[in-house]
């Protein structure tokens, strides 16, 4: 028993400095998060405006995410890939172990495995993260960062926020990739920030701005599992289209919130909505339609 407590001291010490860390910079965050508008120039100047390569197999360069500590370099590339959506349609789906099998997996934001391995698989090779999840990601440091394998964590938010010594994600951010060295953490360059408004203005003719939009995590997901993967399997996402039948089944929005929004209620929500900032989820989804015939993507739980 003493081994094993001894064993268990590491991990259990982790744990305790995680969550101080968290109580500390929860309050910090929310004392400087009165203005959540998302403006990715922020304080930082740009020369010329960095539009978006024709393809984005030609987006990878050593200067499109910034380590969160030393001088490592992005250099994860997969055959194949995973990307395991948040989607409730993977409930019951028992595709968990063909996930599994997958060179690489993809995950996004807070979402968990322990529970739901039959159906979303329980390992991770990359996780994406929003500047406004990391917190909820930090309150289970054991679900998603002390694991045995070596992960790689890509985080995504304004500049404002992300470089900002004195502000509580960076803070946060950097006092994780500390205290676990078997994650690798990225930023996602201030650089490349605008070249996924570029490429959401070339794709859909709207300016991301002007048209009260948040690009969704979903859509730095794809874009960067497009870049790092030969192919790419989506699992749980839907169509376009889906949410517009009016045969649609009401199932909520996250697999692991049973009793969170409604997946169609939130997409359609969004999507009309005029005031204030919102995700183009479906406009999105038209747009990896198009992708899906240009970068070797298919869609399953539901098929396309």
């Amino acid at each position: 028993m003493a081994s094993n407590d001894m064993k268990n001291t590491p991990e259990r010490f982790a744990i305790a400095v995680v969550i101080f860390i968290l109580a500390t910079l929860l309050i910090i965050y929310n004392s400087s998060s009165g203005n959540n508008s998302i403006n990715y120039k922020g304080h930082f100047v740009y020369d010329v405006l960095s539009h978006a390569p024709s393809s984005l197999k030609k987006w990878v360069t050593k200067d499109g995410y910034l380590p969160v500590s030393g001088n490592k370099t992005m250099k994860l590339h997969c055959g194949s890939c995973a990307l395991v959506t948040s989607s409730s349609h993977l409930l019951g789906s028992e595709v968990g172990s063909e996930i599994d099998e997958t060179e690489c997996i993809i995950r996004m934001n807070d979402a968990p495995t322990s529970g739901y391995e039959k159906d979303v698989g329980n390992k991770t090779t990359l996780r994406v993260v929003a500047h406004s999840s990391v917190f909820r990601v930090m309150r289970k440091p054991q679900e998603f960062l002390n694991r045995s394998q070596e992960m790689v964590f890509i985080f995504w938010g304004p500049p404002q926020k992300m470089q900002n010594r004195k502000g509580g994600i960076y803070r946060l951010i950097h006092q994780v990739g500390s205290l676990f060295p078997n994650v690798s953490t990225y930023i996602i360059a201030p650089k490349r920030m605008q070249q996924f408004d570029d490429l959401f203005q070339r794709e859909t003719g709207r300016d991301r701005k002007k048209s009260h939009s948040w690009l969704s995590t979903g859509w730095f997901t794809m874009v960067i599992a497009i870049e790092l993967c030969d192919s790419v399997h989506v699992y749980g996402m839907v169509p376009p289209s889906h949410c517009r039948k009016p045969q649609h089944k009401r199932i909520p929005y996250h697999y692991y919130e049973p009793k969170g929004p409604d997946e169609c209620m939130t997409y359609i929500g969004n999507e009309k909505a005029k005031r204030g900032n919102h995700h183009r989820f479906i406009t999105e989804k038209d747009v990896f339609a198009q992708w899906a015939k240009l970068y070797n993507i298919v869609f399953s739980h539901p098929s396309w």
